[in-house]
């Protein structure tokens, strides 16, 4: 007779920005396999990186317990310490800086997504203003864009794969990066007959399953996207009730588009005007069920910002919004007759201190949701417009996702105090005060969240096993310094029992309605808004604005001329980046699983190209940039534009602690010196970025 014990335990993963959820298997107290959650996920689908995470739990080269620097910043040299006296140095430092130079000298960034009230709740109890996420070097842009327009962000919207007859991807490699649900529903919609017309600077495995795919310069899909607009518009293909209805700007876009012909956009793209003229031809006879998705990692150009808003600007003139096949608003609890999820950042009072990064006051077109987390080395080292002294990285690492890593470090460097949480180590936290040990995902219960969408639910991620080492979850350690510096009384909670029940007081839920499913559905059917009367844009007029008034009430034109892309200078190449299903950029690196299927990322680069300079496939090659050097093998390809090398972002990893992943590959953002800069969309422009190659 067995006395083994099994439990099945419902999450939600935290091992990329999607968030599965997911069904845990547990075993005498281990996690035996993670599934994806059967309800939500359409079956117990999961990507590589979420089932790999029980190798990060059993993880020896995980971050075990609290330490305290023991010599210079980035010395490696620490020394173990208890939490009473790892949150006392944190809380002493923190209430020194703020003594002297007030809470907003304080800033906390972190990865962003939904689980992020606790941290935003605590930085403004502290009396600042200063909270940023990473979306500068990945979606500002994209968010920006559909704000200026809509007046919501990109994530207000879902796409409506289950009945979408058309799609357009532009570099959106959705086959091998991201989402396993949306992966999933993509394929589905593919073998249901969608049309598919895919755009990237290379080949891709999401490019194999297109109907035409078009290897294009990075920077001119904004250039195939007006030669659509120009025919749509001309040839009067658009919804014309909807842009009646729902448009502003419309005369004006007319105006605007005239010279940027199928012909003109041919010369620019290499795609020919008669290909633009037909896939405009055929987004007019699917519409309204069009999708053309507006991507994840966005940073990319300094005129990435008007791409994106043209991608919108096809939306509207095709009347996808809230439309079968198209983009469908999420709602959330209010529209489902509940009371709102309390939230514990509506509780400290309202800052009135500018921010550090010129939101508000300087870039008033952007979003503070995201912030510009490229200016915080400027900010410290100028102290302007006041002296920032330190800087919480909550589960999150400047040094490997922004560019010129060096002069980010140069800043953090001046601090008074760096404080990291986390599960693994990190090049920030390499260079950190203190490093707080998160309880990984699977050893930790997080606050309930809203997951938006036509049918809004709410969704908990719960703890499976115990913490395997000295680590603690994220509501503890903000609970346990806002006592120490006198705030606590904006986290009204003992337990994270007590938490979840302050959060839920106002809906009438349980704990116990989660144990079933591992989330509460709040509507049993999809929620539709009225397509004539009550679309929820938030702009000043209520309507989409082709002519943004938030951009022009700044002196920034909706509809500059087209700016061609610069092209590499002579013997050089444009570098540029992306993700793969195997991981989690360079947060999944070190995974034992994970790092055995792909412990390396390669330089691919165009065949022609490669034969110029006597490279063939799998020779060792050396990458240089401005002083910068690395070796990497090289893929030669045909299917790769012959002015880009591309590389797996993340690699080259630079902590001793992560043997496996130590120094293995090429480390790309080192090479992007200079592009810690603010575009238009508020993304860093990290496309931007040229190299020369040569065979080592």
């Amino acid at each position: 007779m067995s006395d083994s014990t099994t439990k099945k335990v419902f999450s939600v993963c935290a091992t990329c920005s999607v968030r599965c959820p997911i069904e845990v298997e547990v075993e005498n107290g281990a996690v035996k396999h993670i599934w994806g959650n059967p309800y939500l996920m359409g079956g117990r689908h999961l990507c590589p990186r979420g089932t790999a995470q029980k190798a990060t739990q059993a993880d020896t080269e995980r971050v075990q317990h609290p330490l305290i620097r023991d010599g210079e910043r980035g010395s490696g040299k620490w020394r173990k310490a208890s939490w009473d006296e790892a949150l006392d140095y944190v809380a002493n430092k923190l209430k020194d800086v703020t003594d002297k130079y007030g809470g907003e000298s304080v800033v906390l960034g972190d990865r962003g997504g939904p689980f992020t009230d606790l941290h935003k709740a605590f930085i403004k109890a502290l009396g600042s203003p200063n909270y940023f996420n990473q979306h500068a070097t990945c979606s500002s842009s994209v968010h920006n864009a559909h704000n200026g327009m809509a007046g919501q962000r990109r994530n207000s919207v879902t796409y409506d794969w289950k009945n979408c007859n058309y799609t357009v991807l532009y570099s959106r490699n959705i086959l091998e990066s991201i989402g396993t649900k949306e992966a999933k529903d993509f394929v589905d919609a593919l073998e249901r007959g969608m049309k598919f017309i895919y755009t990237d600077a290379r080949w891709t495995y999401t490019a194999a399953k297109a109907d035409r795919f078009f290897v294009l310069r990075p920077g001119t899909e904004y250039a195939f996207n007006l030669g659509l607009i120009n025919v749509i518009v001309k040839e009067k293909l658009y919804d014309a009730k909807f842009v009646n209805d729902w448009v502003l700007g419309m005369k004006e876009l007319v105006a605007f588009i005239e010279p940027y012909t199928p012909e003109w956009a041919e010369k620019e793209t290499g795609v020919s005007a008669k290909e633009i003229i037909t896939i405009a031809h055929e987004l007019a006879d699917a519409k309204p069920s069009v999708i053309l998705h507006q991507g994840w990692m966005t940073a990319r150009s300094a005129n990435d910002y008007y791409f994106r808003r043209s991608i919108y600007i096809l939306y509207g003139l095709l009347g996808a919004y809230e439309a079968p096949g198209g983009l469908l608003f999420n709602k959330n609890e209010t529209h489902c007759g509940f009371k709102p999820l309390r939230k514990f950042v509506n509780l400290p009072p309202k800052v009135e201190k500018k921010r550090f990064d010129g939101i508000g006051w300087k870039y008033n077109h952007l979003s503070p949701d995201y912030g510009l987390g490229q200016m915080l080395p400027y900010a410290i080292l100028n102290e302007d417009p006041y002296p920032v002294k330190a800087f919480i990285c909550y589960r999150f690492d400047p040094l490997s996702s922004f560019p010129d890593p060096e002069a980010f470090k140069a800043g953090l460097m001046k601090l008074d105090l760096l404080v990291s949480v986390d599960i693994n180590f990190s090049h920030t936290g390499w260079i950190s005060d203190v490093i707080l040990p998160e309880a990984m995902y699977l050893e930790r219960t997080d606050p309930v969240i809203v997951k938006g969408g036509p049918k809004p639910a709410l969704w908990i991620r719960q703890q499976a096993v115990e913490p395997r080492y000295d680590s603690k979850p994220k509501w503890w350690i903000i609970k346990q310094l806002a006592e120490r510096l006198g705030i606590g009384q904006y986290f009204p909670y003992d337990t994270v029992e007590e938490l979840m029940a302050w959060q839920l007081e106002d809906m009438g839920v349980k704990l116990s309605d989660f144990n079933e499913k591992g989330y509460v559905e709040l509507t049993p059917k999809q929620i539709l808004f009225n397509r004539k009367t009550d679309l929820p844009f938030k702009t000043p007029s209520g309507k989409l604005e082709f002519v943004s008034s938030i951009l022009e009430e700044n002196g920034i034109p909706s509809f500059p001329p087209y700016k061609s892309p610069d092209p590499p200078p002579e013997g050089n190449f444009r570098l540029i980046t992306g993700k793969i299903a195997v991981h989690t950029q360079g947060t999944t690196l070190n995974n034992k699983y994970l790092n055995e299927i792909q412990s390396e990322n390669r330089l691919w680069m165009n065949s022609d190209e490669a034969k110029k300079i006597g490279i063939e496939d799998n020779d060792l090659v050396e990458v240089s940039c401005d002083g910068v050097s690395q070796t990497v093998r090289a893929a030669v390809s045909d299917y790769i534009h012959p002015e880009v090398v591309y590389t797996l972002h993340g690699y080259g990893r630079e902590i001793p602690f992560q043997t496996r992943a130590y120094k293995k590959g090429m480390r790309d953002n080192i090479f992007m010196k200079g592009l810690l800069e603010v575009s238009v969309g508020g993304n860093c422009p990290i496309a931007g970025c040229f190299v020369r190659v040569r065979k080592a």
